[in-house]
């Protein structure tokens, strides 16, 4: 069973939203890059980018598959994680410290439309 962390916001596309402040990190969740297999390439948008959620922010690669990453918020991205352009299989080994986008969110709102662990983890079996 892939991992499912407490207090963070899920997609039914398999992003996750860890909140801190008027800051949401985004990325892919445990059952996703274990669906993906070894993740090769993360497509990322620029610094001041703006995300939609249930919009498309970029693709993660695979030896297997590549995979749209759906925003499951809206706002400005204020940082990417440069790590992942060099080593993008980080995400194969720990898909939550690993986070893709860091977003100053423009609608706290938006985040009552995601899951929680128990509902997303419910939707994974």
């Amino acid at each position: 069973m892939a991992k499912v962390i407490e207090g963070l916001y899920y997609s039914e596309s398999h992003e996750f939203v860890r909140v801190e402040g008027d800051f949401g990190y985004v990325g892919i969740t445990d059952y996703a890059q274990h669906a993906l297999g070894n993740v090769v390439y993360v497509d990322m948008p620029d610094v001041d980018d703006e995300v939609t959620a249930g919009e498309e922010f970029g693709a993660v690669e695979s030896v297997k598959a590549a995979s749209d990453l759906i925003s499951p918020v809206s706002g400005t991205v204020v940082e990417v994680n440069e790590a992942l352009e060099d080593e993008p299989e980080l995400i194969n080994q720990d898909a939550f410290e690993n986070w893709i986008i860091k977003v100053e969110l423009s609608d706290k709102a938006e985040l009552e439309n995601l899951m929680d662990a128990a509902a997303y983890e419910a939707i994974c079996k």
